[in-house]
């Protein structure tokens, strides 16, 4: 039974819960702790690590994109307590979203003709992008927007200007109170990702890849590297508890993280 929902988005980035329909999703979906892990950003409405909502348990997180070197990973951060300096970095990054996403939809209207309506501002993402060109006359929908124009391969891609990751768990480190890997094994290769658990708290082990895969590379890092697990949905859609932590992996994740 999934008690713990670690990893979800809001509004605030790109997905499509607010903070009152989040909490109303854990009562429904019967689970009664949850972590906002919006993109490159934190909650503007979370003023604390964790708060208490409704009787729901609503820790502040981030998701955070870093390079490490052959390829892009993210990081997931917990507890968070704004600094000066992750919060100086997340303005650029949201300065640069928004630049990416203008020049995103510059190369989806000249190759399709259609006429995208995207809001550009702060957590704007190519989840937005996708949405509009679903909605647009363009022949895609939400999933061939990614497969045929804007995925990583697509004609229309714009790479993002990204932190590195010794810059990103330094800033992590200093504002929140546990860092994670997310899903290791959606990565070009898992093996180096993994192998960046060594610079962590914790690895995202609960995930819901939409495939079958072998659990055992992050279950090796796990005790290698002695990690608190994770997990969570990635919910971008209103629905919770697809993965998660059970009760006795959350309590070590609540010790570990000190809340």
């Amino acid at each position: 039974m999934v008690v713990a929902d670690l990893h979800t988005h809001t509004t605030n980035s790109d997905g499509t819960f607010t903070l009152d329909t989040l909490v109303a999703a854990a009562d429904e979906y019967d689970v009664p702790v949850v972590a906002v892990t919006d993109h490159d950003r934190t909650h503007p409405d979370l003023s604390t690590p964790v708060a208490h909502v409704r009787g729901v348990t609503v820790v502040h997180g981030i998701e955070l994109r870093v390079d490490a070197g052959d390829q892009e990973v993210d990081l997931l951060g917990y507890a968070v307590t704004d600094t000066p300096s992750l919060d100086e970095e997340t303005d650029r990054i949201q300065a640069d979203r928004v630049d990416r996403a203008r020049r995103i939809v510059d190369r989806v209207e000249r190759e399709t003709g259609a006429e995208l309506d995207v809001a550009f501002e702060p957590g704007v993402g190519r989840p937005h992008v996708a949405r509009a060109i679903a909605d647009s006359d363009a022949p895609y929908d939400y999933e061939g927007a990614f497969e045929h124009l804007i995925g990583n391969d697509g004609p229309c891609y714009v790479a993002r200007a990204v932190p590195s990751f010794e810059r990103g768990v330094d800033l992590l480190t200093d504002a929140c109170g546990l860092v994670s890997l997310a899903h290791p094994l959606r990565y070009g290769d898992p093996e180096a990702a993994l192998a960046l658990c060594e610079h962590l708290d914790a690895v995202e082990y609960h995930y819901d890849y939409g495939r079958e895969v072998d659990l055992r590379p992050v279950e090796q890092a796990i005790e290698r590297h002695d990690l608190t697990v994770t997990g969570g949905s990635d919910a971008h859609d209103e629905v919770l508890g697809r993965a998660g932590l059970d009760r006795d992996e959350y309590r070590a994740f609540r010790n570990s993280v000190a809340i």
